[in-house]
């Protein structure tokens, strides 16, 4: 984004931290929403509110924060997504370069698919979106870095309707974004050994540039593998082939 690109090592995890924060009090107040997310607001106005409300945090955040209340959005969730994103994209431009936000953030995303009971606890709307914050800190304490924690903790506290291995997935696909990459799903009934996830990772990424390989083991595709880069799906899994064998057999 232009207004994070402008400025630059301004943009920390203090000011993602403050975004992650004003976007919550954003979803929570509708008449916030209404205002922020309206194009035919004044803009003065509506930069007025901005420094008026969140006026304590800091310099950085409450200027991307104009930037974001500057843009049309169609919707109060595009706002939203804008403020979140802007988060998440300060964390992934100032961290050091040899954290693999994304990885950890796929690395956890592992984690919960594999845990039946894990998911439930951080997909639950009986449990406070405090609490939930709460279990990832506990959980990837010592194991995550203090930006992967702040990212996960923020999907933890404000949801909106996702799913958290959705969210995960999202925030990944960000990461690698501000960096310059693509994340490749790929999904197999078994892990692939290293040396056929490289030959994988070198095929696709002559065709899609550089690019981070997630690797989902789902042993209900039988066999074969169904990898998914941005909207490109190439399924080659036999529970795809048998499946277009059923419809032609049906035709």
């Amino acid at each position: 984004m232009s207004a994070l690109a402008g400025l630059g090592s301004k943009a920390d995890l203090a000011t993602a931290e403050d975004l992650f924060a004003a976007g919550r009090v954003v979803a929570d107040s509708a008449q916030l929403r209404a205002v922020l997310s309206d194009p035919s607001a004044d803009a003065a106005g509506k930069t007025a509110l901005v420094k008026r409300v969140f006026g304590s945090l800091s310099a950085p955040a409450v200027e991307l924060l104009v930037s974001v209340a500057s843009g049309r959005w169609s919707g109060h969730d595009d706002l939203l997504d804008a403020i979140e994103e802007l988060g998440i994209r300060s964390i992934a431009a100032s961290a050091p370069r040899n954290l693999d936000i994304a990885a950890e953030l796929l690395a956890f995303g592992g984690a919960v698919t594999s845990d039946a009971q894990l998911e439930l606890a951080l997909r639950s709307k009986l449990a406070a979106p405090e609490a939930k914050a709460d279990l990832v800190s506990r959980l990837l304490d010592g194991k995550a870095s203090a930006q992967t924690v702040a990212i996960v903790r923020q999907l933890a506290l404000q949801p909106r309707g996702r799913s958290i291995r959705e969210s995960l997935r999202s925030a990944a696909r960000t990461v690698a974004a501000q960096d310059g990459q693509t994340i490749a799903t790929v999904v197999t009934a078994a892990a692939l050994p290293d040396a056929q996830v490289e030959r994988l990772r070198a095929s696709l990424a002559a065709r899609y540039g550089d690019l981070k390989l997630n690797q989902v083991v789902d042993p209900t595709i039988i066999g074969g593998l169904r990898v998914q880069i941005g909207d490109d799906v190439i399924d080659g899994s036999i529970a795809s082939r048998l499946s277009e064998l059923r419809l032609q057999l049906a035709g």
